[in-house]
């Protein structure tokens, strides 16, 4: 293998390990809390509060990182990506007063939203098989997430709450030290297997189709959100027995590990199928999956759980197939700062919407409501269906 041919496969291991610091060094905050609050004397209702600046920059900064990149490249804004995130949790570590930790963690939001639109374009532009590609990457970003709290818990009852932020800042900075030494472009010349598409339609079924695809994004971040934060508590009162902490977390976990593995399956589906039949498909499933849990306790209850959670980790990749595959790379990184953007910040909505429908009709409002939601997404993937069968085919020149 020559260094050209490797080029792609170090580009693709970089944007691997960032997704899962992504969403590792996110996490990191909701369990150093604990820590933190007993040295600092303060209560923990005092501080959880202070890492919303990162949780609504997560979202909103994600919109400009498109045009950025446009202007100054992937790897540009991947490389600040690295240093800035690194410094940034150094940045937490090192403050001493309640407005400097959220300070700090307002900016870890700010460099944590550059991943996902720039990392998403260059899976697109370096991967030979994209569906696979897009598959493995989810895989990574949700076990970053899944072992974030152990890890956090392990650092900060061992050399206290500040190492839990400073290891993963060092790991950053020197990633960003080896992603710039190693990596000299962010895109794979004469690659096959992932080029986009060109749809054959008019300018007027174009509209529909974006409009169709953004409100799926819009419902899906929602859904996305409710059934990751609720998912807990829903297992404690509703499987119809009593089971200690410790295991409802275990259950959990498990539902979430079956959630990540299905994204390699759908990976490869992606490489095999139409991607509008199996975006009707993962939103059928979402909204039954939702639905069995809503009218049923017990185990079919925790089986639609599963098969919700699959259908909503699978979509995730199937959307960046999809914006991968049909749209232009002229406006791809615009668009992937847009979807992420609406997807995230919509999502934020999920815990008050929550509390609400908790407090009106328990668990079971809430994921009525959810399979209502999801039955949203199932008619958008009808329309997507509907206006790009048999209307798309590979795209040979750029558009004129």
């Amino acid at each position: 293998m020559t260094a050209q041919d490797d080029a792609p496969h170090k580009t693709l291991l970089f944007v691997n390990i960032a997704h899962a610091l992504d969403h590792f060094v996110l996490l990191i905050f909701p369990t150093a809390v604990i820590a933190i609050a007993a040295d600092l004397g303060r209560d923990y209702g005092d501080l959880i509060w202070l890492t919303t600046g990162a949780f609504v920059a997560f979202g909103l900064f994600a919109l400009p990182v498109g045009w950025l990149a446009d202007r100054f490249g992937r790897r540009a804004l991947l490389t600040a990506y690295f240093f800035g995130y690194g410094t940034a949790c150094l940045a937490v570590a090192g403050s001493t007063s309640l407005p400097m930790i959220a300070g700090s963690l307002l900016m870890l939001g700010m460099f944590s939203a550059i991943y996902h639109p720039i990392g998403s374009a260059m899976i697109v532009a370096n991967a030979t098989k994209l569906g696979r590609a897009l598959g493995i990457n989810g895989v990574w970003g949700n076990m970053g997430a899944a072992l974030a709290s152990g890890i956090t818990a392990a650092l900060a009852a061992t050399l206290g709450w500040r190492a839990a932020f400073i290891v993963p800042g060092v790991i950053l900075i020197a990633l960003g030290i080896a992603f710039v030494a190693l990596v000299r472009d962010d895109t794979m010349t004469g690659k096959k297997g992932s080029a986009s598409h060109s749809l054959v339609m008019s300018r007027q079924r174009l509209v529909w189709l974006l409009l169709a695809f953004m409100m799926a994004i819009l419902a899906g971040g929602l859904t996305f959100n409710i059934v990751t934060i609720a998912m807990p508590k829903v297992i404690d009162e509703r499987l119809g027995f009593p089971i200690p902490l410790a295991l409802t977390g275990w259950i959990t976990t498990s539902i979430f590990v079956c959630g990540a593995l299905t994204q390699i399956t759908v990976g490869r589906l992606i490489d095999k199928l139409e991607l509008p039949l199996l975006f009707v498909a993962m939103s059928a499933l979402q909204a039954g999956g939702l639905l069995l849990a809503a009218l049923t306790t017990g185990v079919p209850m925790a089986a639609g759980l599963v098969l919700a959670t699959a259908a909503i980790y699978g979509q995730v990749v199937l959307n960046d197939a999809m914006v991968g595959r049909y749209v232009a790379e002229e406006f791809r990184n615009r668009f992937y700062s847009v979807r992420f953007f609406v997807g995230f910040t919509v999502g934020g909505l999920a815990v008050p919407l929550i509390s609400i429908l908790r407090g009106h009709g328990g668990f079971q409002e809430v994921l009525l409501v959810s399979a209502a939601v999801a039955t949203v997404i199932l008619i958008c993937a009808l329309a997507t269906w509907a206006l790009v069968h048999g209307r798309t085919e590979p795209a040979t020149a750029p558009a004129e």
